[in-house]
């Protein structure tokens, strides 16, 4: 994988935040830090996505004929059959 390199402003606060994380052994550089910092951003907006998906869905299938509580019973059920 190709590396590009970018230079960014950060505050002496961002940075001492960083420099104490490297510090502690979590990171070994700036540069790790802030790719695992892209890596979380981008595992949270896929999993945003999904659950947007989802919500548009439910909201394609319509309204339930069941009432709470049997929609209730109905997921306890799958619970346990789903181990």
């Amino acid at each position: 994988m190709a590396i590009t390199r970018k230079t960014i402003a950060i505050t002496d606060q961002q940075e001492a935040w960083i420099k104490a994380q490297i510090a502690s052994g979590n990171f070994t550089s700036h540069s790790e830090y802030v790719r695992n910092l892209i890596r979380k951003d981008q595992e949270s907006q896929d999993g945003f996505a999904h659950l947007q998906k989802l919500i548009t869905e439910g909201i394609a299938s319509g309204h339930s004929e069941q009432n709470l509580e049997q929609i209730r019973e109905a997921a306890k059920k799958k619970l346990r059959a789903d181990g």
